[in-house]
């Protein structure tokens, strides 16, 4: 006599089974082997003669089992095809991770073969690319490896050593890369600093100036807001932002945008849009005026002053205010020879001694920084231009100064440093190259790098020469922040 679990399905017609009133004395037995496989739903066969409809049921089962196992191994199969004809160098799983490997439930029911069937969908994409769908696999699975392989080559730039890493190197940003918000002016200005087609620190400030102008002109505050405090933080920074991506401030810059601010915030709230924007840009030229076209020509003057007839002149590179300086002595009737000695461009040198010659100067161009000693022989007084001076009164000049003032300090020829005061830094010191500086761009290759700039120390410099004139005469370099600060406060 055979019992049955409590919980098991109702036996068919026909079936030999006991029925016994207490429930409580059924004895469980264990699953059976079909049940035990995962055939939750097969009924319980019993020994007698009414095991033909569980006999068939099971074979039903097994062939269903069957046919999913053999569709599973198919796609297997598809999945392992195309994952090695498309060959990708990485990915997120295996073919062998296809779901064939999804376990199959002989006798499952309907609901589960429907899961089953689901889940397979749902991951076969992100198997191999491509592997959930064999009609488009391999062009995405190419189409990405080839945008992969354009993204790394874009991407492959040289890299400076760890100590130079930090410093910048100037670059074009396309103008899908800008902010929505930097003016179309700014966005022009920005191509030009960033290709070096706006070069020289003054011609940087004079242009960033005026591009600022037009931002102001075109602003409009939104409602709710004033001037004096929408402004700076939602307009304008925006801008600095764009052009110091492009390539680094100039310290004429810093400067000249640090006093706009201070402009800005001392404007009362409750002045109108109109009445702070035309204030502002009446400083703004009042600050071209100022700080660059009357500082240019004092500076020149003075400059023009110091040389003598028959001086031997020798410059480097091609700074604005030594040539401007060298015309105006000329033209007041000074006769003296020039020596121009290329920069690390080279062209820039010869664009001087051209200009020079064409006036009746007579120059001798020297193309390479090499032999100071021979090539400061004859001459009576070196006339530099420099990028910036520092609160200790190092210069910041292009490179290759720093080598041309210690070989004539050494002789005893005066060096004479042309700079506006704008470019003066009061606040930064620097006794080496290395702490501020940018790197060419075009010199900067996996082979190597070249840098912009140099420090010459101030004890090589004889005489700064600023658009402010002192007690004393024209001062040493060092003198520099006594000289400005008596300028703010002359009391």
């Amino acid at each position: 006599m055979t019992s049955v679990a409590t919980d098991g399905p109702t036996p068919g017609p026909g079936a030999d089974v006991t029925s016994a009133p207490d429930t409580s004395k059924l004895t469980e037995k264990p699953l059976a082997p079909a049940a035990a496989s995962g055939s939750a739903d097969a009924p319980a066969a019993t020994a007698g003669a009414g095991a033909t409809p569980s006999k068939k049921m099971t074979a039903a089962a097994e062939a269903k089992a069957k046919k999913q196992a053999e569709k599973a191994q198919r796609r297997a199969q598809a999945i392992a095809a195309k994952a090695a004809a498309a060959a990708p160098p990485t990915g997120p799983a295996s073919a062998t991770e296809a779901p064939a490997t999804q376990p199959t439930v002989p006798g499952a029911s309907g609901d589960g073969a429907k899961g089953a069937k689901s889940k397979s969908k749902q991951d076969g994409p992100q198997q191999v690319p491509g592997g959930g769908r064999p009609a488009h696999g391999g062009k995405q699975a190419a189409g990405s490896s080839h945008a992969s392989s354009q993204k790394e080559k874009k991407e492959a730039k040289p890299s400076a050593p760890l100590c130079f890493s930090h410093l910048p190197v100037a670059k074009r940003i396309s103008l899908p890369e800008a902010d929505r918000d930097v003016h179309h002016a700014v966005l022009a200005l920005g191509q030009k600093m960033g290709t070096f087609a706006l070069r020289e620190n003054i011609a940087r400030l004079r242009g960033t100036l005026l591009a600022f102008k037009e931002v102001l002109l075109s602003y409009e505050a939104p409602a709710g807001n004033s001037f004096s405090r929408h402004f700076v933080p939602y307009v304008l920074n925006p801008q600095i932002e764009y052009l110091t991506e492009c390539r680094p401030m100039c310290f004429a810059m810093g400067n000249a945008i640090r006093q706009i601010k201070s402009r800005v915030s001392e404007l009362d709230i409750e002045t109108s849009d109109k009445t702070s924007i035309k204030t502002l840009c009446k400083a703004v030229d009042a600050f071209i005026e100022e700080k660059i076209n009357y500082a240019e020509v004092i500076v020149t003057k003075n400059a023009a002053d110091m040389i003598a007839d028959g001086d031997v002149l020798l410059t480097y590179g091609h700074h604005r205010l030594v040539q401007k300086a060298m015309q105006l002595a000329w033209a007041d009737g000074k006769r003296f020879s020039v020596v121009v000695v290329a920069d690390s461009t080279g062209a820039n040198g010869r664009d001087l001694a051209k200009l020079l010659h064409t006036e009746g100067v007579k120059v001798s161009y020297v193309p390479r920084l090499v032999e100071l000693s021979g090539i400061l022989r004859p001459g009576t007084k070196v006339m530099l231009g420099v990028e910036s001076v520092f609160a200790n009164g190092a210069l910041y000049a292009p490179l290759g100064t720093s080598d041309i003032a210690a070989a004539a300090a050494l002789r005893d020829i005066p060096v004479i440093a042309l700079s506006e005061s704008i470019n003066v830094d009061r606040d930064r010191v620097a006794i080496e190259p290395l702490t501020y500086n940018e790197i060419e761009p075009d010199k900067f290759t996996g082979d190597g790098f070249r840098l912009l700039f140099d420090t010459t120390r101030e004890e090589h410099v004889s005489v700064l020469i600023t658009e402010f004139e002192t007690e004393t005469g024209n001062a040493p370099p060092s003198a520099v922040l006594a000289i400005l600060r008596k300028q703010d406060d002359p009391n």
